[in-house]
């Protein structure tokens, strides 16, 4: 059965871990998962949460897994599922850009519950208005040429 590992972010260095679990025989990674954040209320001077920390996810947390999934595919072969923030079409297609060969939505279901479709349809649409016969042909497609001053 294919193993998917999912990574955290609250790592240093998420090639190396991407790495680690390629060269241990996984078959995929999927990243990322919440960031460890706090958060204070200033009339009491205590932590909101009763466990003082707790995990930020959503779309606050998109850049940083845009991030991870970018340095993660430059260091590993393996497919990688892109998570963290996607509320749209354009947000998976980010993903798909950095490297991510598939992508997981969460939190817009809750919001839309026919998210994942359109979702789906944006990227199709998107790739066809862009030239690019299949879905696939996105992934890793990001541009890196600087840009001129």
């Amino acid at each position: 059965r294919p193993l998917l590992v999912k990574l955290s972010p609250n790592v240093s260095r998420i090639g190396d871990m991407a790495k680690v679990c390629e060269d241990s025989g996984a078959d995929g990674i999927s990243l990322i998962n919440a960031v460890q954040a706090m958060e204070v209320d200033v009339r009491s001077r205590r932590p909101v949460l009763a466990n003082i920390l707790g995990g930020l996810s959503g779309p606050a947390i998109r850049p940083i897994a845009l991030r991870m999934v970018w340095q993660a595919s430059q260091a590993v072969k393996i497919p990688i599922c892109g998570i963290g923030g996607i509320v749209n079409s354009e947000d998976a297609i980010k993903f798909l850009l950095c490297g991510a060969t598939a992508v997981q939505v969460g939190t817009v279901n809750y919001i839309n519950p026919m998210a994942a479709t359109e979702i789906a349809e944006g990227i199709a649409t998107y790739a066809a208005e862009h030239g690019f016969p299949r879905v696939s042909d996105l992934v890793g497609a990001l541009d890196l040429t600087p840009r001129s001053t």
